[in-house]
């Protein structure tokens, strides 16, 4: 049973699903923007083009004739897939599903209009007027981000009426795509946020992993533990929304269910239809399946009996100090690695900027061990770990 996956985005969560993908016997290729992207390091062949090229994606789908296409990140022609769709290639989840959650548009107010789903109060803004009007509608402090992004980028909070126009430039000329248009959301004054992976299957039920709590900096995850802690109340709520937002897009695979928690409430904030960047805890041994190995068994229509919690882990981000064009080296990984119950992933992207995601810290320990040692730990490892850029 041997399928031709065309991956579309090749970071560092592809190159984790790759290597699911190869431990089962696919054939993949991985395609990206730039050349050896981290997924084309382990995948059969590499292609580099625009994604946000409709003629682009045509080419390399007829050149391939993929049995599945998977995508990996927001900034791709997704109003194709549905014409992919139709000369039988598999879309993951599915193209109905690509194109609503590449797009914070579609997906909000699906879940909020369609499904309705408790979620922030919202408003759209293409222009400085609609936004001026936006944050009046939503109130001070609220949250601007763009309709395409992904880790945070083009993500701020307005706390005062002096850091809107800030957040505006910041929000129409950082998001992924062609979209100039933000999404300015009214602050929730949550206590904790949880991502609930959900796995959906072609011939099983849905399944759910422990959820997953996350810190984030600058809009971007650094850290994220497993299990969160959470009440049966609200992770039986957190677990209704998911599997009513995910049967309504429709398809297989894993996505990344994003909820604010307040002490009593829950709120669905954002979904991901693939592997999620805080997922990267399940590599932890947190789990019998990490949720890359999930995201494989899925595409392919292979059973998963269970997800069941074998270890509590925490993970921390490894991240470059400043931008260089040349290729980087670690010092610090023999350090990191001396520490029990511990590992590192250097990601290998052949380029740096300030802030990117270069590696992440891995650590875990028996059922009932307190996350916030874990937590100490993953960061501690991490912290060991130094990316050298040519000067």
């Amino acid at each position: 049973m041997i399928r031709k996956i065309l991956l579309f985005g090749s970071g560092e969560l592809g190159k984790e699903f790759v290597i699911a993908l190869k431990r089962l016997g696919q054939y993949v290729i991985a395609v990206d923007s730039y050349n050896d992207a981290p997924a084309q390091q382990v995948a059969d062949e590499r292609e580099v083009i625009d994604m946000l090229d409709g003629q682009a994606l045509d080419r390399i789908v007829a050149k391939h004739r993929p049995d599945i296409i998977v995508p990996e990140i927001e900034a791709i022609r997704t109003e194709r897939f549905y014409e992919y769709e139709n000369q039988g290639i598999q879309v993951i989840p599915s193209a109905r599903a690509a194109n609503f959650t590449m797009n914070r548009k579609a997906i909000r107010d699906l879940a909020s209009k369609e499904l309705w789903l408790r979620t922030a109060k919202y408003a759209y803004a293409k222009t400085r007027d609609e936004y001026d009007a936006a944050i009046k509608t939503t109130g001070i402090p609220c949250v601007v981000k763009p309709l395409m992004s992904s880790s945070g980028k083009g993500q701020s909070t307005v706390r005062s009426e002096a850091d809107a126009t800030k957040a505006w430039e910041y929000g129409t000329t950082k998001g992924r795509g062609d979209l100039a248009e933000v999404i300015v959301e009214a602050f929730i004054p949550f206590e904790s946020e949880i991502t609930l992976l959900t796995v959906t299957q072609q011939n099983g039920q849905t399944l759910f992993c422990p959820p997953i709590g996350h810190k984030q900096e600058r809009g971007d995850y650094q850290e994220s533990w497993q299990p969160a802690t959470i009440s049966d109340v609200q992770l039986q709520e957190a677990q209704d929304m998911a599997r009513q937002v995910t049967a309504a897009l429709t398809g297989f695979g894993i996505w990344g269910v994003e909820f604010f928690l307040t002490k009593s409430e829950v709120y669905f904030s954002e979904l991901s239809p693939r592997p999620h960047d805080t997922g990267m805890v399940t590599l932890a041994l947190t789990q019998n399946l990490s949720e890359f190995e999930l995201h494989a068994r899925a595409v392919l229509g292979l059973p998963i009996p269970e997800i069941t919690l074998e270890h509590v882990g925490a993970s921390a981000v490894i991240l470059a100090p400043e931008e260089s064009k040349d290729p980087p080296r670690y010092d610090g990984i023999s350090e990191a690695l001396a520490m029990a119950k511990t590992d590192i992933r250097i990601f290998g992207k052949p380029t740096t900027r300030k802030f990117r995601r270069m590696g992440v810290a891995l650590s875990y320990d028996a059922v009932g061990t307190s996350t916030d040692i874990l937590r100490k730990r993953a960061r501690d490892a991490a912290d060991k770990v130094r990316v050298v850029v040519a000067v």
